[in-house]
């Protein structure tokens, strides 16, 4: 069997599992990994048995794919390099930091006719591949995707961070353009918003409100779906699946409770979901990994010329959504007009606390 030669460029935290991975794949040889910080490199390549670069550029002629996990603000220079050699890539999300640097890559790579995939590693979510085996028209969807804050990915904000998980799995969901986006942020720590919830309207009618947080005390990955043919839940974290749908009966005549008499309506409340609402609840815990399960599938794609699960494109429109977004909770004013606090960095200012400071020692 002829193995792929990949390389892994940047094994900070997420880098380094990216290489783990990839050398205990069969069907490929990890020729190398650089990253800025030597001795991480060091680190990684002797604990996998590859050779450690600083600068990632002679890897440039040893590898035939590369994953980029670098931070998002190098995303663009790093990838470009790659692709103008015609080198598939996996980059991680987002693509890019501009939606200009996202545009671009996305056009070297159509135009040397190399695959660019995205490492949006929620679309490999065995809960939400079982979801994409119905088929659901979404018209009300709520996200919340919150956790405490890590000190990583500072460089960027929670929409790039975060909602941007949350971004593409709704635009490959409901596969329609966003008429309307109204957002707001709000900065806990400091450069850029740390907190966002945003209300969107797509041209299908269907209405989605997402909540991201970096600042919270437990984390949570969650997604609701309203649909007509019924209403899903996702527990991204726990990878369970619930579907609810009315029965025929429900759906054919409806539920008339005002005909009921006292004793049908306390039957019915004990009913109502089983009988009348018809309840699936499904564990989704895959014997995989989700960063596995994306590894696998890039490197078949490489192999064997198919189209990735996320492509290039997919990952740009997911930034495309984020930046209006950004642009939205800039532009936010909390007063109600442009002279008072507006975006993320400014807030009014308290008018009270929740919680009174502690009282001085005397002796102090």
């Amino acid at each position: 069997m002829v193995r792929l030669r990949t390389a892994v460029i940047g094994v900070g935290h997420l880098g380094k599992e990216h290489a783990r991975i990839l050398a205990g794949l069969p069907e490929v040889e990890l020729v190398g990994v650089a990253d800025v910080n030597a001795e991480q490199a060091q680190s990684v390549a002797r604990r996998l048995g590859c050779r450690a670069y600083v600068n990632y550029r002679p890897l440039l002629q040893l590898a035939e794919a590369a994953v980029i996990a670098v931070p998002t603000t190098y995303h663009y220079a790093v990838a470009s390099d790659f692709l103008h050699c015609g080198i598939p890539l996996l980059v991680e999300k987002p693509l890019a930091t501009t939606l200009d640097e996202a545009e671009k890559l996305v056009e070297l790579a159509q135009r040397h006719q190399v695959l660019l995939q995205v490492g949006h590693i929620e679309r490999f979510n065995p809960a939400l591949e079982e979801l994409e085996r119905y088929h659901v028209q979404p018209k009300f969807v709520e996200c919340l995707r919150q956790g405490p804050f890590t000190g990583r990915s500072t460089n960027i904000g929670v929409v790039l961070d975060l909602m941007i998980h949350d971004l593409d799995v709704l635009l490959s969901l409901v596969q329609a353009p966003v008429r309307s986006v109204e957002a707001l942020g709000v900065s806990v720590f400091g450069g850029h918003e740390d907190v966002a919830n945003v209300r969107l309207t797509f041209t299908t009618g269907c209405v989605a409100n997402l909540t991201a947080s970096r600042a919270s005390m437990a984390p949570q990955r969650k997604m609701h779906i309203w649909a007509p043919e019924g209403y899903a839940a996702i527990d991204f974290a726990k990878r369970q699946l619930t579907v609810i749908q009315p029965s025929p009966q429900v759906r054919k005549h409806g539920l008339e409770l005002r005909k009921l008499d006292p004793a049908s309506r306390a039957m019915f409340k004990d009913e109502l979901f089983g009988r009348h609402l018809q309840v699936h609840h499904q564990e989704c815990n895959s014997s995989r990994d989700q960063l596995t399960t994306e590894l696998q599938h890039f490197v078949s794609c490489v192999q064997n010329g198919h189209r990735p699960r996320v492509t290039g494109e997919a990952g740009r429109d997911a930034l495309a959504l984020a930046s209006r977004i950004l642009q939205s909770i800039a532009c936010h004013q909390w007063d109600g007009h442009a002279s008072g606090a507006v975006g993320p960095l400014h807030l009014p200012e308290p008018i009270s606390q929740f919680f009174q400071p502690p009282a001085r020692d005397a002796a102090a």
